[in-house]
């Protein structure tokens, strides 16, 4: 048999070998960057525990907007340092309509429980 008609022989796994020493170092930046702009599970579920309204509470607009505040803060930080990052700089656009958003129907719903918020994460002056 020919080796270029091998679809699965030694040439492919010397292109494989050669592709996974040639990315690794790649694919390993790309995990440490995610892994810090990522919001971590224990602040994820102590904001949970902090903003929810009832026991099995994790998608009231409160907690949203606490995760959404958190969220929108770190990446704030991110921009701080990085000016010229415009990819990161529409997402944080986007994660403030969103939050502004939510706002806006918990305002509508019940204002109470907007001012509750607004104070609590010191989010109005």
């Amino acid at each position: 048999m020919c080796m270029a008609y091998a679809p699965f022989g030694i040439r492919s796994l010397a292109w494989l070998a050669l592709f996974t020493r040639t990315y690794a170092g790649f694919w390993e930046k790309i995990l440490r960057k995610v892994k810090k702009t990522m919001i971590s599970k224990e602040t994820k579920t102590a904001l949970i525990e902090e903003y929810k309204i009832n026991e099995r509470d994790t998608g009231s607009p409160e907690v949203q907007v606490a995760i959404l505040t958190n969220r929108i803060n770190e990446l704030t930080e991110h921009m701080k340092k990085n000016p010229k990052d415009f990819h990161s700089q529409r997402g944080l656009s986007k994660m403030v309509g969103h939050r502004k958003q939510l706002l806006g129907y918990l305002a509508k719903k019940d204002i109470e429980r907007y001012r509750a918020i607004i104070k609590k994460l010191g989010l109005r002056k």
